[in-house]
């Protein structure tokens, strides 16, 4: 089967359903973690997001800490932690500090908070505007971020956690300071030896985890490491994003060619209705990220239903909502082969998120038995 050689990757931003807490959350996550494994699920990675009260996936460490403590083989790692949140020796003491406890395990997605802005292109004001098809892969207009960059929530954000001096470090040199500290061959001004440990020499994999041929998919490709496009967060950048990394993808002692992972956003069920069902409260989750109240807690259909839409509402999220992968695992497997062919990708990421732990666990059950998974 042409799918079962295609890794497939799971993306946990350890979501709180309401009604609900944050242990509860924590303990579905390691309960699917185990079950991941079990499915044989290549990677499974943990998002890092703060000030959020419907997501408890706030320290990409500890999480495939825990989670290694509950699993044996699968791939653990951050999908993606956030620079600017941290120097690039707390960043390599960490996850050499899993790799030590685990040796070859773990995963080192690296993304950007702080730093330069880089000013995007224009934004369509909708999916349905300047939207296009792509080898049958929906890339919807552009979604532009400006409103969030602005917002308060961003702004209490930034003066909690944003490191002194990050929003003028450049990415680039953030990631080499990362290598560098990894291979042993970090030269500090003061002319002197460093030796992390644990972190010097860890059999980490890093990963690069971007949305746009912008900085990310730059510093990915000249550095020959692998990338991960996010076409769950950004569809409309995703094709351009990975053209970008390859355009600057230069070999290394890691990679002799590209290798690119993309997400997408994915709800399994036994039949389309229930599908559609389980995926009721996904655009209301998303409007929340979006217009800057931070994600809720994530609605039952019911709750999801009794939200009143106004047509800005629709627009916020129409690009998100109209790229989500939902139904039958046939239906949904065969939009993944769509995903995976336009954008060359050598394995994709998924990403699901219901109301009931319950549901969650089949969608993934469902996808694996269909895509071809070895159970372990």
């Amino acid at each position: 089967m042409a799918t079962a050689r295609t890794p497939l990757t799971v993306l946990d931003l350890v979501p709180v359903p309401s009604g609900s807490t944050a242990s509860d959350a924590l303990r579905n996550s390691l309960d699917l973690v185990r079950r991941a494994e079990q499915l044989g699920y290549s990677r499974y990675w943990f998002a890092e997001h703060h000030f959020n009260p419907g997501v408890a996936g706030t320290s990409p460490a500890v999480l495939p800490a825990l989670a290694a403590s509950v699993t044996s083989a699968i791939r653990l790692g951050s999908g993606a932690l956030q620079l600017g949140h941290r120097t690039a020796l707390s960043t390599v003491e960490e996850f050499g500090l899993l790799d030590a406890a685990h040796p070859g395990r773990f995963d080192l997605g690296l993304g950007r908070s702080g730093g330069p802005v880089e000013r995007a292109a224009p934004a369509k004001e909708a999916a349905g505007s300047g939207g296009r098809t792509a080898n049958g892969l929906l890339v919807p207009g552009r979604y532009s971020n400006e409103h969030l960059l602005r917002s308060p929530r961003l702004a209490l954000h930034r003066g909690l956690l944003q490191l002194p001096g990050a929003e003028s470090q450049a990415y680039d040199e953030q990631v080499a300071d990362i290598l560098a500290l990894l291979a042993g061959t970090y030269a500090p001004d003061a002319g002197f030896e460093t030796s992390v440990v644990p972190g010097e020499g860890a059999a980490l994999q890093l990963w690069v985890l971007g949305s746009s041929a912008g900085i990310s998919a730059r510093v990915a490709g000249a550095n020959g490491l692998r990338f991960a496009a996010n076409y769950h967060v950004s569809p409309g950048t995703v094709l351009e994003a990975v053209e970008g990394y390859r355009q600057a993808f230069k070999p290394s002692a890691e990679l002799d060619r590209p290798y690119v992972s993309v997400s997408a956003d994915v709800v399994v069920a036994d039949d389309e209705d229930t599908a559609r069902e389980l995926a009721t409260g996904y655009g209301l989750w998303v409007r929340s990220i979006r217009s800057g109240e931070g994600a809720i807690a994530f609605p039952t259909p019911e709750e999801a239903r009794r939200h009143i839409w106004s047509e800005e509402d629709r627009a916020l999220v129409a690009d998100r909502t109209g790229t989500q992968f939902i139904g039958t695992a046939p239906r949904v497997a065969e939009r993944l082969r769509t995903l995976r062919d336009a954008t060359g990708a050598d394995e994709l990421i998924v990403t699901t998120i219901t109301h009931d732990h319950a549901d969650r666990v089949r969608s993934y059950e469902l996808l694996a038995a269909e895509w071809g998974l070895t159970a372990g």
